[in-house]
């Protein structure tokens, strides 16, 4: 039996007044999904566990199999594996955004979506007057997403840093890194100090100038977030036995796989927003399945969208993923196999950031007994054949189809 995984980033929604009062995944034309759900068994899972936040790092390890409350140790540990950034057990690791900050707020998480090749040269700008070795570092990473390595850096969860896209159009001063203790208050002032840095650093860097003059949001602050040790964490192979692989844009999963055991596999064109290479991922998920026990892949796009509260691009996100990427992967695979939809978290399009609500999931397998669910969306998972699943994990749920 072959395992395929598909994880809609951020699919489940909200009701939309404009969508007539139903959710992305109502409206979207989604002909495969919808064939996955009514040949299969359906249900809603609790991937965030009561007191974690909702984020990514939370949902995605427990889709994973892995009980987040003890492996999702920060975002920047997780994801820095993804960059072949080396940890010692003391050191942490903060996700680095570069982002814009209007008015003395923080306007976009993104800076406008910036490019790779732009957000490195800003972030080498900031590393080149912050950089110490063995004890501060910069590496760049994907679009905004970068990193901040600090070593020898005790007691993370000790310092509060928001996520960026939990407090868009609040005030700087807000929502600064705060010391839960006296203790981390040297460290958290570090932070806050790179912070108001990198402000004059980036303001009139040749980038945002360009950026500026072409009507884009400039790239000028950091924002570290998401602090947090290397967790110890036991192979896939090791909990089940089986050989894996994962294809994703987004370097918190492809981290969360190296750590996990898997086989990272990367396509050109995946961009983790709505331009992906839907194709490139569907054929290299096809490809894979041939060595391969079970083959994980994530779609970050639908999350974007959500962050963005675009409700247009969030329905297009999800009917491309149901069109070029799930519908190629159902025409292509012969053997047996198990197949498995569903979004980690969902991130509504009205309030822009994840919540912690239940999200559907579906299942089709050989052995797998349909229920009377015949779409996939929010409300009908709720009739499916699994229920409410709260206390158990999607992966381990679909590897156990293969000893029945």
């Amino acid at each position: 039996m072959k395992y395929i995984l598909i994880i809609g980033d951020g699919m489940s929604d909200y009701p939309i007044a404009e969508l007539g009062n139903k959710t992305p995944l109502q409206v979207a034309a989604k002909p495969n999904i919808d064939t996955i759900a009514a040949r299969g068994k359906n249900g809603l899972i609790k991937n965030v566990p009561d007191g974690c936040t909702p984020g990514s790092d939370v949902a995605i390890c427990a889709v994973l199999g892995y009980d987040p409350r003890i492996y999702c140790t920060g975002r920047g540990a997780l994801e820095a594996p993804a960059r072949n950034i080396t940890l010692g057990t003391e050191d942490t690791a903060y996700r680095c955004n570069i982002i814009t900050e209007e008015n003395g707020t923080i306007a976009d998480y993104s800076a406008g979506h910036i490019t790779t090749k732009e957000a490195t040269q800003l972030i080498e700008a900031v590393k080149e007057i912050y950089y110490k070795p063995g004890k501060i570092e910069f590496y760049p990473g994907l679009d905004y997403r970068h990193f901040l390595i600090m070593r020898n850096f005790t007691q993370p969860e000790q310092i509060y840093c928001s996520p960026p896209h939990d407090v868009i159009g609040q005030a700087i001063d807000d929502v600064m890194p705060k010391a839960k203790g006296p203790e981390v208050e040297n460290n958290t002032q570090l932070l806050r100090d790179m912070i108001e840095g990198s402000r004059n650093i980036l303001h009139n860097h040749p980038v945002n100038i360009a950026r500026k003059k072409a009507g884009k949001r400039p790239g000028n602050l950091i924002w570290p977030w998401g602090g947090g040790k290397k967790p110890a964490m036991p192979t896939l192979k090791e909990k089940f036995g089986i050989k894996s692989a994962v294809i994703s844009a987004v370097d918190l999963v492809r981290g969360l796989g190296i750590y996990a055991g898997m086989d990272i596999i990367t396509v050109e064109g995946a961009t983790g927003l709505y331009n992906t290479n839907y194709e490139g991922k569907a054929d290299a998920a096809i490809k894979a399945l041939e060595t391969h026990d079970l083959v994980c892949v994530h779609v970050e796009s639908p999350d974007e969208a959500g962050h963005v509260h675009d409700y247009k691009l969030k329905v297009r996100t999800i009917e491309d993923l149901d069109k070029r990427l799930v519908g190629r992967i159902l025409n292509n695979i012969g053997e047996p196999y198990a197949i498995a939809v569903l979004p980690d978290h969902p991130t509504p399009v009205k309030i822009g950031t994840h919540t912690s609500d239940p999200v559907p999931f579906t299942i089709a397998a050989p052995n797998l007994k349909p229920d009377n669910v015949n779409a996939f969306d929010e409300f009908l998972a709720k009739q499916g054949g699994f229920g409410l699943v709260e206390n158990d994990y999607l992966l381990t749920i679909l590897l156990s189809l293969g000893k029945n």
